[in-house]
């Protein structure tokens, strides 16, 4: 019926509206027509005009009180006029930014007034210089590297950044990662280091500086020549990398910045040079003619981890580089082949048909009894115009397809297989361009996808075609050129790893190798057990040039194949001087030519443990710091840049470059995407420090970089994500909350707005901080530390005192033992949990009473506590949020001359003598007695009100001890203990062990909440009526989750009108 009169009350004011307006329109038939339907509206019921004069009676007292308001006002404001005014006192503008006249690297000063709120530009400001001149991240601060730390030595390695850009979240998480262990373990007394570093990102690299001569020169690398080309990759390094160590700094990573290395610095060039010339010399580097992965776009062989598998539902258009229409991919092709000497033909299928140009057999499975009778025999190429032989292979699946298999080795990593054992010959039919060869001159000089359309068309006019079917595959892709990628048989150096891989197994078996999460050890076998050959040459201008040299004796001709023309040397002349002893020939008759293929990035960055020290060359560094300590990175180059390691760690050094991996999730978005920056979903941890507008983020992508259609998706990605932009978090509270987000996964979705969050924990860590230094005072002197770590401490703590102490050792534990299993979101847990809802929610709001209200003693034991807290929650907290905990920790008072001048190299909290479990028990039954006063105040009463609580307990005595606390954090008028509560009292209880007595009487009007009450049973049993009916009505149709659902919520709705008549029932209790 309310429904009903809102319907009818709208019509009339849409009519009255048509009515007054419609001579000022064209008078069209709409309008007529909505004209007489206003003049011909429905007869209101006597309900109807019932409820339109009491809304009507409603909004005339309405409007008159709004006039006695304004009235009212008018006559206040008259007389505030008439009065004499005070100046009003100029607003204190809040400290935003620290503005002191600093010079750069010296410490900063903290002796002015706290900014009234936390803020990260304030607070972040003058630390991270001081930190790094004053030599604080350096293993040798405080120490002689050549003596023994009874401590232990901790060496971890950044997974060096590529210089291809800026850095992104992903980054954020492994430098907050990397930085917490290392703040940890400097803390714990441990000779530390942190190595830095950028990686040149051969392909990568080459990729974005082709472009940027493209977009700003329209020159090729080709136009400027290779040592000109490399100019210009070095002047992008320089200004990548420049920013990337900004980005490190800013983010507050502890590292040593003076041993910081560039994978392409002249020490490490040497490195990499050794490494070939030595595997070279021991033959596990060699020369082969293999099938690899080529890039017809880049023009060179790429690695597997370089390779996307993009799986392709059914018969799609894929975009291609080079190509101004899309190619189809997800088909499967039928065509026939006729068996030389029989009217019998062979069906064979492929999902790449251009590649039957290239056939040199067709297999069948030596059990199929379909072919047995072709056994031995040949097909005839159609265009080849040549016979291929039928082979048995066991690799064929019977029940796929026909059962018969084309076979072409020389483009199909299986075929290559194939072809090896039954010594087939290898047809070239694609060559480095991407297109076809003239082993069939009719296709010859046609780009691969179109030749796909012209060979169809060929068997098609022959008889040969059969049938396209769509086909559920996957499409190998470059992940730098996004173009198809195309199996070629090439030349190339191969590293041997069989040995190296059966050793790194072997370690992690037994134990001296330890992978976290351990799931991934099954990975690790997977991928070792079975080690190819890694083919480490690269056809780029940018990386290390392959020191390998073809040679040519005198005028005779060198085979490019054959091993025994390559050598290898640390220079021309040492390689000339190999090369004569080898052929037992004079120098000078030696010919050399440099290989002008690169190595594979992964190469350098393999012996990047070691390399970094200056091997080969020994060095104090090199015996000190090597082997490391842990290898931190994400799981997904686990193989590509881990097992390298692991491999070529053991084969030059003989031993393991690190003792434990710790592999992180890959970060996702808010939505599980995987980051691209084609999607807007790739993020600069700077953005989330600083904050950023959406149209700034906009603003970054806009480069020249992205093609249209991939900027328009970004801003859209963008907008989607961030429709306000990013708020300014600050470092600490991003590194907090990635570290808060880590678990044991393999993906983390990030959402980061939520690191907003934790800058408002910082605000409350601000604040508690600021509230404790006041009550402390500037003259405090805190007792020396041996008399807070020892049983007994002071002597006149309260119990309140005490148990603060305790969830103090209970944090250093939890934090202590998460930091040792790498979990790092429940360090986060424990110190998050500490600070803000035992030191600032129960005993800073407990202890207000002390230092306002409390004798001397009370208050020197409350002081003690406090500090001791502060201290050891700042410190707890450093790793994670260095600059915050540095920034408080340096206001606070020194306890002796003697204590060390900075938080980066203060000792790391351990567990102390204050475990009071029995304490811990007793604080449990107060916060459940606090929590149940506090839960029937807000059912009976107004926030802001106080009544008085009575608690009925045979525990009374423990309980003494603690009513000043109850008292504070119920917020009541006063607490009275065993003793009888007064009529008008709401009560609950803790289990047996007390009764909570809240005395609402007075405070409240029983009747009037009672009717509201009533109104909203009412309201909530209609709707509980109405989804019976709706139950009772269910057919067999309705789904089995949609009945489960519904019965849920009438479950849930029944409980309501339960707990409502509890209530009321209480209420009624009141009136008695």
């Amino acid at each position: 019926n309310e429904y009903k009169s809102y319907l009818s009350y709208g019509q009339d004011l849409f009519f009255s509206f048509v009515r007054r307006t419609s001579h000022l329109i064209s008078k069209t038939p709409l309008i007529n027509t909505l004209r007489t339907m206003s003049d011909e509206a429905p007869v209101k019921s006597a309900s109807q005009l019932k409820k339109e004069a009491a809304r009507k009676a409603k909004m005339e007292k309405f409007q008159k009180k709004q006039e006695a308001l304004k009235a009212k006002e008018a006559a206040a404001a008259a007389k505030k006029e008439a009065q004499p005014q005070k100046p009003a006192a100029a607003a204190k503008p809040a400290i935003t930014e620290y503005t002191f006249n600093h010079p750069v690297g010296h410490k900063k000063d903290v002796s002015g007034e706290m900014p009234s709120a936390y803020s990260p530009k304030y607070v972040e400001a003058a630390w991270y210089e001081w930190w790094e001149k004053s030599g604080f991240f350096k293993p040798e601060y405080g120490r002689d590297l050549t003596k023994k730390n009874p401590n232990g030595t901790f060496t971890i390695m950044i997974p060096p950044p590529n210089v291809t850009g800026v850095l992104h979240i992903g980054h954020a998480l492994t430098n907050a990662i990397e930085d917490a262990v290392v703040r940890r373990s400097r803390m714990s007394g441990k000779t530390t280091l942190l190595v830095p570093g950028c990686d040149h990102a051969g392909i990568a690299t080459q990729v974005v500086v082709e472009k940027k001569l493209r977009n700003e020169k329209n020159l090729s690398r080709h136009d400027i020549g290779r040592e000109a080309f490399n100019a210009e990759a070095m002047k992008w390094k320089d200004e990548k990398q420049k920013t990337i160590y900004h980005q490190l700094r800013r983010m507050g990573g502890s590292y040593d910045w003076d041993r910081a290395c560039f994978t392409m610095d002249p020490k490490m060039c040497k490195a990499v040079t050794e490494a070939f010339v030595r595997m070279h010399d021991k033959g596990l580097i060699f020369r082969s003619n293999r099938l690899i992965n080529w890039s017809c776009t880049l023009k060179s062989c790429i690695s597997d981890i370089e390779v996307d598998k993009v799986e392709i539902k059914g018969r799609t258009m894929f975009r291609v580089p080079g190509y101004a229409d899309p190619v189809e991919v997800g088909i499967i092709e039928e065509f026939e082949y006729c068996v030389v000497g029989s009217d019998d033909r062979v069906t064979v299928a492929t999902t790449r048909l251009e590649t039957m140009l290239g056939d040199t057999a067709v297999a069948v499975h030596p059990d199929d009894d379909r072919y047995k009778h072709l056994h031995g025999k040949s097909v005839f190429h159609p265009f080849r115009k040549c016979e291929i032989p039928i082979v048995t292979d066991a690799f064929v699946d019977k029940e796929f397809g026909t059962g018969a298999v084309k076979i072409t080795p020389a483009h199909d990593f299986n075929d290559y297989d194939v072809g090896i054992r039954n010594k087939l010959p290898f047809v070239e039919c694609i060559n480095d361009e991407g297109l076809i060869t003239d082993v069939v001159p009719m296709f010859a000089g046609m780009r691969r996808f179109d030749a796909r359309v012209a060979v169809r068309r060929a068997l098609e006019e022959l008889g040969f075609y059969g049938q396209l079917k769509p086909h559920d595959m996957v499409v190998p892709v470059c992940q730098r050129s996004k173009d198809i990628v195309e199996p070629l048989l090439k030349p190339q150096w191969f590293v041997n790893c069989k040995d190296m891989a059966n050793r790194a197994v072997e370690k992690v078996k037994n134990g001296e190798l330890k992978i976290v999460p351990n799931y991934f050890e099954k990975t690790w076998y997977s991928w070792l057990d079975d080690c190819r050959d890694w083919c480490v040459s690269r056809q780029l201008w940018w990386g290390h040039r392959i020191p390998a040299y073809k040679v040519t004796v005198g005028k005779t001709p060198s085979d490019d194949l054959d091993g025994k023309y390559w050598v290898s040397g640390h220079s021309k002349d040492e390689a000339r001087v190999k090369a004569a002893a080898r052929f037992n020939v004079d120098p000078s008759e030696i010919a050399l030519e440099q290989d002008p293929d690169v190595l594979d990035t992964w190469f350098s960055s393999g012996i990047f443990p070691f390399s970094v020290f200056g091997w080969p060359d020994p060095s104090t560094d090199l015996k000190t710091f090597y082997p490391g300590s842990l290898l931190e990175t994400g799981h997904d180059i686990l193989f590509f840049w881990v097992a390298r390691m692991v491999m070529m760690g053991l084969e030059l050094m003989d031993d393991l470059p690190f003792t434990e991996v710790f592999l992180h999730p890959m970060i996702r978005d808010a939505q599980g995407i995987k980051m691209s920056k084609s999607l807007g979903n790739v993020v600069d941890p700077l953005d989330v420090v600083h904050g950023i507008t959406l149209q700034e983020l906009h603003d970054k992508i806009d480069n020249g970089y992205l093609q249209q259609k991939e900027l328009i998706r970004a801003r859209e990605g963008q907008k989607r994500l961030y429709p306000k932009g990013i708020p300014e978090c600050g470092t600490d509270a991003m590194r907090f909350a990635l570290c808060s987000y880590l678990t044991q996964a393999r993906d983390l979705n990030l959402d980061v707005l939520r690191v907003e969050g934790y800058r408002k924990f910082c605000n409350k860590m601000w604040n508690a901080s600021k509230f404790a230094l006041m009550q402390l005072g500037p003259e405090y002197k805190p007792p020396p530390a041996d008399t807070m770590t020892t049983p007994g401490g002071l002597g006149t703590e309260s119990a309140l005192d005490k148990w603060i102490l305790h969830r103090a050792n209970v944090a250093i534990t939890e934090t202590n033992k998460g930091f040792e299993d790498y979990l790092f979101q429940h360090c986060t847990t424990a110190i998050y949990s500490f600070w803000l809802y035992d030191l600032c929610d129960v005993y800073l709001e407990s202890t207000k009473r002390v230092f306002y209200k409390g004798e001397e003693r009370e208050q020197e034991a409350a002081r003690s506590t406090l500090y001791t807290c502060l201290d050891i929650g700042l410190r707890l907290i450093h790793p994670f949020m260095p600059f915050i905990s540095e920034e408080l920790w340096q206001r606070l008072q020194r306890r002796s001359e003697g204590d060390t001048p900075s938080l980066v190299v203060s000792p790391y909290p351990t567990s102390g003598v204050w475990l009071n479990e029995d304490i811990d028990n007793e604080m449990k039954f107060v916060k459940s007695i606090i929590h149940t006063a506090r839960s029937v105040k807000d059912a009976y009463l107004d926030s802001k009100a106080k009544p008085e609580v009575y608690l009925l307990s045979e525990e009374g005595e423990l309980l003494a001890p603690y009513i000043d606390c109850i008292e504070d954090l119920i917020g009541c008028s006063k607490i009275h203990l065993n003793v009888k509560p007064p009529i008008g009292t709401a009560v609950d209880t803790v289990g047996n062990r007390c009764e909570v007595h809240v005395l609402v009487k007075g405070l409240v009007d029983p009747q009037q909440e009672i009717e509201r009450l009533s109104n909203k049973k009412d309201n909530v049993e209609k709707q509980v009526s109405q989804l019976q009916d709706k139950i009772d009505k269910y057919t067999v149709q309705v789904p089995e989750a949609v009945r489960e659902a519904s019965k849920v919520k009438l479950a849930s709705l029944q409980g309501e009108v339960a707990t409502i008549d509890v209530a009321i029932e209480n209420f009624r209790k009141l009136m008695t």
